[in-house]
């Protein structure tokens, strides 16, 4: 038997589309009203007083940090268990990240060593940084949302409180989910959600900033729109800023999207539900384990590891070949050729993080998936264990 399953697939209705054709046919494709109306969706999902809508999530974390005031030289507590971007965001503004290793279970952020860090900040800096606590700050702490489930945010909020540190929290991957019955995105200063095809809500490309600091909030809406500050005309610009705004066709298919939230969420629910029964069962797999103060899991992607006996990049290939296509998630943010060469970095640093980075596999997961193709990748992969 053979099967070929997509990787992932967004999930659009004919009213999503239309959404963008109702755009198409007027003459407003960017700065129309479609952008406030998507950004209300969030603001009534979350209670946040701001929604400020991007081109993409890297985008709004960047705009989080320029509002944070975080600069060169200035220090932030974050995990290298994330895709690149959480990082990039803090590079853009020449900010040093400071690492710190995982929870073994989650992937999201372990709060015990970013208390440690915040208290002896020299012990955790890059080998190539000169930096000392004398000529740089610790400005900030940004946990990542890893894999559609929330950090320990109250564990990070203690740590954030006590030394006064910002918190920018990564839900780009965490649309929809709870922690302790709030929703993630709202559980530090400011949140950023983002909207890939293969994300739970889908623009094609795009982000969302949430947060209730009003100055903040002004100045992320002046920074995306090439610094723009309330009053300037078209041509002043009263800040250096980007061309960060989203386009009124993926604002629309947003819009419509949110409107469907609720039965997205429950859609990808059902695949992982059929996944964990059945994967449950196959030695040498660990499913995703799910944090007793997750009260809603968002499920992104479907990340599964093999026990240290595998080589996971063999198996890799082996389902590829079956019509599986799979990605391995992660690949360590410290290990990436670029920070290496930046900050010294090598194996080891962070063990828990490389330990997952080596065993976690993502295969294909979405919410239109079928039951039969969640069985025909469970049997492909129990069959290639057993190989």
């Amino acid at each position: 038997m053979y099967m070929k399953i997509p990787m992932s697939s967004p999930d659009l209705t004919d009213a999503d589309r239309q959404a963008v054709i109702d755009v198409i046919n007027t003459p407003n494709l960017s700065m129309g009203k479609y952008t406030p109306a998507f950004e209300k969706t969030f603001c009534d999902l979350t209670g946040a007083k701001h929604a400020i809508a991007v081109n993409s999530g890297t985008a709004g974390l960047h705009l989080c940090v320029r509002a944070a005031g975080i600069g060169p030289g200035d220090l932030v507590i974050t995990t290298p268990f994330s895709f690149v971007a959480s990082t990039n965001a803090l590079l853009f503004e020449n900010a040093i990240p400071v690492f710190v290793d995982i929870d073994p279970r989650t992937g999201n952020i372990n709060p015990e060593l970013a208390a440690d860090a915040a208290k002896n900040i020299e012990k955790y800096l890059p080998r190539h940084s000169s930096l000392t606590t004398h000529d740089s700050s610790l400005k900030a702490i940004l946990p990542v949302d890893v894999f559609g489930q929330p950090a320990d945010m109250d564990a990070i909020n203690t740590i954030a409180k006590e030394h006064e540190l910002t918190v920018i929290e990564d839900s780009c991957e965490a649309l929809g989910a709870t922690y302790k019955g709030r929703q993630a995105g709202t559980l530090g200063d400011f949140g950023v959600f983002a909207f890939y095809p293969n994300k739970q809500v889908t623009t094609g490309e795009g982000g969302v900033v949430i947060t209730n600091d009003d100055k903040a909030a002004n100045m992320m809406r002046a920074l995306r729109n090439q610094g723009r500050a309330p009053g300037d005309t078209w041509l002043q610009h009263t800040h250096l800023g980007y061309n960060y705004r989203i386009d009124e066709m993926s604002a629309a298919m947003g819009a419509s999207q949110m409107s469907r939230l609720e039965e997205l969420l429950t859609k990808r629910e059902q695949v992982a539900a059929w996944y964990e029964a059945r994967l449950s069962e196959i030695p040498g797999v660990e499913v995703p384990f799910v944090e007793s103060f997750t009260t809603r899991m968002s499920w992104f992607v479907y990340v599964i590891r093999f026990d240290k006996k595998f080589d996971r990049d063999e198996i890799a290939k082996r389902l590829e070949a079956r019509g599986v296509p799979v990605r391995p998630y992660f690949l360590p943010i410290h290990l990436q050729p670029y920070m290496v060469e930046r900050f010294g970095w090598c194996e080891g640093d962070f063990p828990v993080t490389e330990d997952l980075g080596r065993r976690g596999l993502a295969i294909p997961f979405s919410g239109v998936m079928t039951e039969e193709q969640v069985d025909y990748v469970c049997m492909v992969v129990r069959e290639e264990l057993r190989k």
